[in-house]
């Protein structure tokens, strides 16, 4: 399976409303391990603004995704909305962004072999526990038995949401759509 091409007939997430309460939320002092090493403290990330793309699962090579992932709105093309996000990297902290993370629910062990593969200049956050969904509410579904975050960008400014991307799509332009609002709402 190639990862980095989307089918063309994918269902489109619909806006429920679940991040609708976000934007001017302050974020919730949480720990979480980064494919650096290091630990980052969501509530201590300093001054500017900060681009935090979550997204479901990066799919692997050699490793199935869940049954019927392709008919769940949203939940395809986290690899190439992660690639979107590092071929826009440089672009997105000209516009403003001090810096990027991608955050999903996969250890880190794996996040990290994802952000190799890809070549991504920036780290991941592994939340296995789902620690920031329960602390500000953050919508998630169920696959294959798992709990997995739905797709969703902040961006903090100053340890507040100060504006949130949902529902996502699609995910392969979504950098770019983060690239444009950060042009357009210039600090």
């Amino acid at each position: 399976m190639n990862y980095l091409d989307l089918p063309a007939d994918l269902p489109i997430p619909q806006d429920d409303g679940a991040a609708d309460h976000l934007p001017g939320t302050a974020v919730p002092r949480l720990d979480l391990p980064s494919t650096t090493g290091e630990t980052v403290r969501l509530d201590a990330l300093g001054s500017g603004r900060t681009v935090v793309y979550i997204y479901p699962l990066t799919g692997r090579p050699g490793t199935d995704l869940p049954q019927g992932w392709d008919l769940i709105p949203g939940a395809r093309g986290c690899t190439p909305e992660a690639c979107g996000f590092r071929d826009h990297h440089q672009d997105l902290l000209a516009a403003g962004a001090a810096r990027v993370f991608g955050l999903s629910s996969q250890d880190t062990g794996y996040q990290r072999e994802a952000t190799e593969r890809l070549h991504l200049p920036f780290p991941m956050l592994s939340d296995p526990a789902l620690k920031l969904a329960d602390a500000l509410g953050l919508p998630t579904f169920q696959a294959d038995g798992l709990t997995l975050y739905k797709r969703l960008t902040l961006i903090i400014r100053d340890n507040v949401i100060e504006h949130a991307f949902y529902p996502v799509f699609p995910p392969d332009e979504h950098a770019g759509q983060v690239l444009a609002w950060l042009r357009e709402n210039h600090q």
